[in-house]
């Protein structure tokens, strides 16, 4: 009863929404404690939260239900000169506060087979700026010259049943089918609904909520190779979804929006009795979905195969973290990671709706084992200012040539809490 009323608690809260847009739009961790380590967990196992990090952890987990939120504030603003009056200004997006909800159950069904459940969000598409600011020629416009505010929301749920087996006592293999929900919408982009500019004029903003469903697979292995060494991988597949009718006109490939295949490897080392290091890397190969891939600067129409896009590049993410066990009952947690920033100068004019420009974060964590047995844990992140500059594509959408500049730029902070049952 404990874990079908926390299950339920996770997936209505997850219908909320999610903004991360740490690493691209990718949580830079997942599960408390792989947050305050800047999220190296492809080699630890010390919750629930396998199905988003390594699957095969699952064997070494135990018995163990943990259930986490976080609060969110990405700050965003996006500026532009060199166009003339009516078309320079700069303007911050609102909604700055997010509720991130994440969930993990384990069950060793004998000391080497294990079945559990993780439930975890993305986003990052996520950006509201009010309308009404600029002129644009023709009466009061967002900053992309459309009606009324301008932004993006996109939200991705995603439940990871996951089962995992020791191969060896001390080494083990695990599996999580990735089933997947998203939602999105935007706003504003009326300038973009012009004749000739897209593959269906009608299908390009201000359609509301559309939803699709998707899936893929994770898989991963984890071996302890000595007593205070631990190493892991983890692959996951494109999550192919269902098409955004709502918006095919909009996305490349008639509304198209997967998420990339991803992979991590990892190691944990135990210094000391008292400290833990982990250190992940990670690749995201943005480049396998056309619509966040593709160029802004593609001759086509948008919502056509080759349509204009986001522009994002691949990245490597790099996770290092420290862990010190100050006593039984209170350990302490940090980490830094680096990420590329997906975003050129080249795409700058449509990453104003996803400005996922971040690339350093530092984090704090700790927790805190109650005389039950049972866990709190905490964690802090703040990921640091960075910007992105480039000429404004957004005159070539009105017959003319790239002119001006724009910037966007963006720094976070998130402050997390998790409370764990072992049983």
């Amino acid at each position: 009863m404990k874990f079908t009323r926390v299950f339920a608690f996770m997936a209505l809260a997850g219908m909320a929404g999610s903004a991360f847009a740490t690493n691209g739009y990718f949580s830079h961790g997942y599960g408390m404690k792989a947050k305050g380590m800047a999220g190296a967990a492809t080699a630890t196992h010390d919750d629930a939260f396998f199905g988003a990090n390594n699957p095969a952890a699952a064997a070494f987990a135990g018995n163990r239900i943990d259930l986490g939120m976080d609060l969110f504030s990405p700050r965003r603003e996006a500026s532009r000169t060199g166009l003339g009056a009516g078309f320079d200004g700069s303007v911050d997006s609102d909604s700055n506060y997010f509720l991130v909800p994440e969930f993990g159950y384990n069950r060793m069904v004998n000391n080497n087979l294990a079945l559990g459940v993780t439930v975890y969000g993305n986003g990052g598409m996520n950006s509201d700026y009010a309308g009404g600011q600029f002129d644009c020629g023709g009466g009061p416009a967002n900053m992309l010259c459309g009606n009324g505010s301008l932004g993006v929301d996109l939200m991705q749920l995603i439940i990871a049943p996951t089962a995992a087996f020791k191969v060896a006592p001390n080494h083990s293999i695990g599996i999580s089918p990735l089933l997947g929900y998203q939602r999105f919408k935007a706003e504003g982009l009326h300038a973009f609904t012009g004749t000739g500019i897209s593959t269906d004029p009608g299908s390009i903003t201000n359609q509301g909520y559309d939803d699709a469903f998707g899936y893929g697979v994770r898989i991963g292995y984890m071996g302890k190779i000595s007593p205070t060494v631990t190493i892991g991988a983890a692959y996951a597949s494109k999550m192919n979804f269902e098409e955004f009718d709502k918006y095919k006109g909009l996305f490349a490939e008639q509304g198209d929006f997967d998420i990339p295949e991803n992979y991590n490897i990892g190691v944990a080392w135990q210094a000391t009795p008292a400290v833990k290091f982990a250190l992940d890397y990670q690749r995201i190969n943005y480049s396998g979905v056309a619509s966040i891939n593709n160029p802004s600067t593609n001759q086509a129409q948008l919502g056509a195969d080759n349509g204009p896009g986001f522009g994002w590049q691949d990245i490597d993410v790099w996770k290092l973290g420290v862990e010190y066990k100050h006593s039984k009952a209170l350990t302490l947690r940090a980490g830094y990671n680096h990420g590329d920033n997906p975003i050129t100068s080249r795409d700058v004019t449509f990453n104003i709706l996803a400005p996922g420009v971040i690339e350093n974060h530092a984090t704090l964590g700790f927790t805190y084992t109650l005389a039950s047995g049972n866990e709190l844990t905490m964690s802090y992140m703040h990921a640091f200012k960075n910007d992105v500059s480039g000429t404004s594509i957004l005159p070539a959408f009105q017959g003319g040539s790239p002119a001006g500049t724009e910037k966007i730029e963006m720094y976070q902070n998130a402050l997390g809490i998790q409370y764990s049952w072992k049983m």
